[in-house]
């Protein structure tokens, strides 16, 4: 491929790293405690946040997870933060980052952490008394949580340093990845084939109708063979079994972002998108259907909003008064942040929640029992 002409060291380095993790004998570190590891090759736009909460939601509804104590533990990308923090739901994106901040929001029961350093934020989680004193003490706000019985990663899948009990890895339906290029050239910031590493593969933003066939071709693009629709299972490439799973993403009726929002204004037939986000492409394609989009604002993933985006959605609605503003729950958290908020913004702005959901009850099936089997 072009991108590995052109990126020759790159793609070496990245051969290169990954041969040497997988090297026999190479030593890992384990949690003692049952662990999934959501994650990607891809940079960001595979729905890893929504796939969390799945994960959240399937083992809090189910006997014996339900009243345990599970955690997540993901970086915090762009937080202020330094070290090991525990997530408060009163606490700010700026200080936590905007989806761990969400899934602390909607699972309150659930220990949300946020380390760089995932070994150390494992073993802190096992180990809350290790907070007691010491150097991580002083950096960490919030220490009171009880020790993990169950700990899932988000975004770890290049951690390579952690070795979960189950891994998942994530592919866009509307980007393959053995077709797609590395970073800056598309959208890979991994090897391709690492996927093939994964226990589970699900394959996300599908659409809501899916035949066989169409699912064997697409496992094909993915090096994987002998796929059975029946048993969700086919053979990666190396020889690996693994499961492959099918879903798509659902939408939720747009909810205040403020309590001063007013809900009337989600009647309007006007919209203005504001999203930062990898690709708002299936959302904008949905809102589509119900509204019309008069001005779109689409920023950086993890965008942290100024004055200066502010005063350009003031704009947009000031030529638009009857319009209402609508948003992703990632960037709801970060505008929260936003000091001052102007009412005409704050009064008619509202998130769009967002779910995944797997095509068939089969599959469905297959997910509850990889996750809580473990």
């Amino acid at each position: 491929m072009i991108d590995r002409i052109l990126l020759f060291p790159y793609y070496w380095i990245l051969r290169l790293r990954n041969n040497y993790w997988n090297k026999p004998g190479r030593k890992f570190y384990t949690p003692a405690v049952p662990s999934l590891c959501i994650g990607n090759v891809t940079a960001g736009g595979t729905g890893k946040t929504p796939m969390v909460e799945l994960v959240l939601r399937t083992l809090l509804s189910c006997d014996e997870w339900a009243d345990r104590n599970i955690a997540v533990l993901s970086r915090g990308y762009k937080r202020e933060s330094k070290g090991f923090q525990q997530v408060s739901s009163d606490g700010a994106a700026s200080m936590f980052g905007d989806e761990s901040l969400q899934i602390k929001k909607k699972f309150p029961g659930v220990t949300v952490a946020v380390d760089k350093d995932r070994v150390e934020g494992c073993e802190l989680l096992q180990h809350p008394e290790l907070l007691a004193s010491g150097k991580k003490a002083k950096k960490c706000w919030y220490r009171e949580f009880p020790a993990a019985e169950y700990i899932v990663f988000d975004d770890a899948f290049q951690y390579r340093k952690l070795k979960a009990a189950r891994t998942m890895v994530l592919v866009d339906w509307n980007r393959p990845v053995s077709e797609d290029m590395l970073l800056p050239f598309g959208r890979l910031r991994d090897l391709w084939e690492r996927i093939s590493e994964a226990d589970m593969v699900v394959v996300t933003k599908c659409p809501a109708e899916l035949g066989d066939a169409e699912r064997q071709a697409f496992v094909r693009k993915l090096g994987i063979s002998a796929y059975s629709p029946d048993t969700c299972e086919g053979t990666g490439l190396g020889g690996r079994r693994q499961t492959v799973l099918f879903a798509r993403i659902k939408y939720g009726q747009p909810v205040g972002v403020y309590e001063r929002t007013d809900a009337r204004y989600i009647y309007s037939k006007k919209i203005i998108l504001v999203s930062g986000i990898a690709k708002d492409t299936p959302m904008r394609d949905y809102l589509s259907d119900f509204y019309k989009i008069e001005k779109r604002f689409g920023f950086p993933d993890h965008h942290k909003y100024r004055w200066s985006d502010i005063t350009k959605i003031q704009m947009a609605l000031r030529k638009n008064p009857t319009a209402s503003i609508i948003t992703t729950e990632k960037d709801a958290q970060r505008l929260l942040d936003f000091p001052g908020m102007p009412d005409e913004i704050a009064e008619r702005l509202f998130m769009l929640p967002i779910e995944t959901e797997f095509l068939s009850e089969r599959e469905r099936n297959v997910f509850k029992d990889c996750i809580e089997s473990l």
